[in-house]
């Protein structure tokens, strides 16, 4: 059958195949000698069923619609041999049911098309009634007739049995799709991810050196400046609050430098199987503790029977410490909702546990959620960049994934991901 499913925002046509079935039927139509209007307008309204069923059944439902189409070309074949012959059960148009035969057979499973091919069968042989009341029915009538039904159903069961195979092959194919897209989902955000350590070994290599080479002269100024505040009378204020500000700097400075050196020192794992809700606890409670009075509404929502997990339980505090800080940052003073939940999951063929921080903050755009978590790349007026860039390393170092998601502007959420055993940690 002809494929008449027009795609939604193009030009329905004329297929080709509509002209093929007028044709044959208007071949139909012309090679008996005979005119008989009945018979052409039998033709023509089968054609036409053909070419515009779905069409003119749009508004039913799809199994009714299937039904009636199937039920309306039995009705007009047994009217068109009705029309073709003086005795309707030897009309040579009997071929006619062939069209409801394997209609019903392309639509329907085997059950069904063999049903329908019964009722077509019913509906031809119920011609033989009013036969028998003028003429017997020889052996080789009955057996011509037999072999005329068992047609019908071979030529159903032929066809349901290719259509059956096409539709599993189309599933088959379906399913494949769906898997090679969810591969290639993945496989991009691998990529991602190694594009990303990558750049955190690079600039980690960068910042030890960096960091050694300031924190030596950073050590002479604190000192020079220790030492000249001594000396200096109490009575020159202005000098000695100048070498204050100079040894408070440093001291901010030596900060900074202790941070990137965190970031470039290889980590040391002491992983413990255990569970990480109360690791959460202890993070969110420190956050509590450092902003007792901030508007911020926390709620949790702990998976009951969550796995244990293999982590060092100080480090994971300090990334959910640091993805909490950035929520508690992001609302701000208006405040909001910071959303826990953590949750079993499973990636590829690791099984763990999935924590997301959600805040209904302004959000990361999509164009910035690799980028923020390179070292060095921030969003604030004040920091160095390097948060995010620790947790990702101390993510990355247990097996883990970090990424962020959500809507943009509609709040940030930053999905990590810690694999159970099997997974292994402290790679």
């Amino acid at each position: 059958m002809r494929n008449r499913q027009p795609e939604t925002g193009t030009r329905a046509t004329f297929a080709w195949m509509d002209l093929l079935w007028l044709a044959f039927l208007g071949g139909l139509a012309l090679l008996d000698p005979i005119f008989e209007i009945h018979k052409q307008l039998i033709l023509l309204g089968i054609g036409l069923l053909q070419i515009f069923d779905q069409r003119l059944f749009a508004a039913v439902k799809p199994s009714r619609r299937n039904a009636y189409s199937v039920i309306i070309k039995i009705l007009l074949a047994t009217l068109l041999i009705g029309h073709t012959a003086a005795v309707p059960i030897t009309s040579n148009y009997y071929l006619i049911y062939f069209l409801p035969v394997i209609s019903a057979a392309m639509t329907y499973e085997a059950w069904g098309a063999l049903f329908w091919t019964a009722v077509a069968s019913a509906a031809y042989c119920s011609y033989l009634i009013p036969a028998l009341v003028e003429y017997e029915l020889t052996p080789s009538g009955e057996t011509e007739l037999a072999i005329r039904v068992l047609f019908f159903f071979l030529a159903a069961i032929v066809v349901n049995r290719l259509v059956s195979e096409y539709r599993r092959q189309t599933e088959r194919f379906r399913t494949l799709a769906e898997t090679l897209a969810e591969t290639n989902q993945r496989l991009e955000q691998v990529q991602a991810e190694a594009r990303r350590s990558e750049r955190l070994a690079a600039l980690g290599q960068l910042s030890a050196g960096l960091a050694h080479e300031i924190r030596n002269p950073l050590g002479v100024i604190k000192g020079s400046a220790e030492m000249l505040a001594a000396k200096l009378p109490p009575s020159d204020s202005v000098a000695v609050e100048l070498a204050g500000y100079i040894s408070s700097e440093v001291d901010r400075l030596n900060g900074m430098v202790g941070r990137f050196l965190d970031f470039a020192r290889p980590l040391r794992l002491e992983p413990r199987s255990q569970q990480i809700a109360p690791v959460i606890e202890r993070a969110l409670k420190a956050i509590h503790d450092r902003w007792p009075e901030a508007p911020v509404e926390v709620e949790r929502q702990y998976a009951a029977h969550l796995p244990a997990v293999p982590v060092d339980a100080e480090m994971c505090e300090q990334v959910f410490t640091n993805l909490a800080s950035n929520a508690y940052e992001a609302l701000g003073e208006k405040g909001g909702k910071l959303r826990v939940r953590v949750a079993p999951a499973s990636t590829g063929n690791r099984s763990g546990v999935q924590i997301d921080f959600e805040d209904s903050g302004p959000g990361v755009p999509i164009e910035l959620r690799e980028q923020i978590f390179n070292p060095f790349f921030t969003t604030k007026k004040t920091g160095t960049g390097l948060g995010l860039s620790i947790v990702s390393k101390i993510v990355d170092e247990h097996g883990g994934t970090i990424r962020a998601t959500g809507e943009p502007a509609q709040g940030a959420c930053f999905r990590v991901f810690l694999p159970g055993a099997e997974g292994g940690a402290g790679k």
